[in-house]
């Protein structure tokens, strides 16, 4: 399945290019723990991303900070492999609780992005709060990029741009649509692979 969705997320971007549109940053694709213990993983992805005539510098694997922590040791050889690829890489539901802070310094990430569950009651909680805080504080020390799971006010996006957060994503922004709504919507002219 994972394969899968790498496929159609190239064949959507694909697509944008052929028309001559352009998504104005990289196309974020979740990666399925399974296929992060796959010894072919990183081969197979460069070999999908390649066949559909892209780069992989146009993508953002995402990959859960829960599937990491099974194998720390591997997670960190196969996020070196990709990013050396020229994959971005994206840490997600960061702060769930599994993480070791003393591999979080050793995986080859770009971003973290701070779990919903946190997002949602920052408002409202003081210790949610806190904790967005100091995930973008921390990140920021390391030399990551931040982005907010869930913002679905114009509060909780106020409130996380004034902490420092990079990026936010949620229905405050916009709700999921079809591919082609999305291009009228977000994409430009003078695509490039």
């Amino acid at each position: 399945l994972g394969e899968w969705v790498l496929r159609a997320a190239c064949r959507q971007m694909k697509a944008w290019v052929v028309a001559g549109l352009s998504l104005p940053g990289r196309l974020a694709v979740n990666v399925d723990a399974q296929q992060l213990e796959d010894a072919e993983f990183v081969t197979k992805a460069q070999t999908i991303i390649r066949a559909a005539g892209l780069a992989p510098a146009r993508f953002e694997l995402e990959l859960t900070e829960s599937s990491m922590m099974t194998d720390p040791g591997r997670a960190v050889r196969v996020m070196e492999a990709l990013r050396a690829a020229g994959f971005a890489l994206a840490i997600d539901d960061f702060g769930t609780g599994y993480s070791s802070l003393s591999y979080l310094k050793r995986f080859a990430a770009d971003k973290l992005k701070i779990d919903i569950s946190f997002v949602r009651g920052m408002l409202d909680d003081r210790n949610d709060y806190a904790i967005v805080k100091t995930i973008i504080a921390m990140a920021r020390s390391l030399g990551l990029k931040t982005l907010a799971e869930g913002v679905e006010a114009a509060a909780q996006a106020e409130a996380l741009l004034a902490l420092g957060c990079d990026f936010a994503q949620g229905y405050y922004f916009g709700r999921p649509e079809p591919a082609q709504v999305f291009a009228q919507k977000w994409l430009r002219g003078n695509a490039s692979p």
